[in-house]
């Protein structure tokens, strides 16, 4: 019997692997983002505390757009704008094993538009 394997276990899979390289420090946290098929969630986590410094998703009250490409677009702006106001500048990118394409790639050019450098 041949078991069909889901599109989130291939990117859970693929996320794991990302997770073994890209390491999140209080200097230079990791930006991780999940996308489902109705929202966009951005955080910025410092891995060796095991803490979220800063968190933006697009049900957040004001953020216009949704899920959609122009919320991806206002999430980045403005997790960049929070993560500016704590004093970090410098980020890893986690993409959470998502292709680099759509939603997941305008929030990331929107964040280094708004001054997060990764």
């Amino acid at each position: 019997m041949i078991q069909k394997i889901s599109k989130n276990s291939v990117r859970v899979r693929v996320h794991r692997r990302i997770r073994h390289k890209v390491k999140g420090t209080p200097e230079r946290p990791r930006l991780c983002v999940f996308r489902s098929l109705k929202q966009i969630y951005a955080q910025l986590i410092d891995d060796s505390n095991g803490h979220t410094l800063v968190a933006a998703g697009s049900g957040e009250e004001g953020v216009a757009g949704g899920g959609n490409l122009a919320g991806a677009k206002a999430i980045g702006r403005l997790i960049a704008d929070r993560a500016k106001a704590k004093g970090i500048r410098k980020v890893v990118f986690d993409r959470g094993g998502y292709i680099y394409h759509g939603r997941v790639k305008a929030l990331a050019e929107a964040a280094r538009e708004a001054g997060l450098e990764f």
